[in-house]
């Protein structure tokens, strides 16, 4: 089983980086922060601010909401 975050969800986010093929450092280039930054995203320790949020969801293909929506099944995205 993947890493959970911090409310004990594997992340949405994570699963969702790995669909797209994209590393953490991809990612993090793409929408212009750090690694750092992603892996906090990831397990749950940062919540992103809504521009992140939004260029996060739109390099994966997906919806702020099914990303981080506190009701979002886990490892599962919903296209836009």
């Amino acid at each position: 089983m993947g890493r959970t975050s911090a409310v004990g969800r594997t992340s949405v986010v994570r699963a969702a980086r790995r669909r797209a093929g994209l590393t953490q450092a991809e990612l993090a280039e793409q929408v212009g922060v750090t690694r750092q930054t992603i892996v906090a995203v990831e397990a749950g320790d940062y919540a992103p601010s809504v521009f992140l949020a939004l260029d996060v969801a739109r390099q994966l293909g997906t919806s702020v909401e099914a990303l981080f929506a506190p009701d979002s099944p886990p490892d599962e995205t919903r296209t836009t």
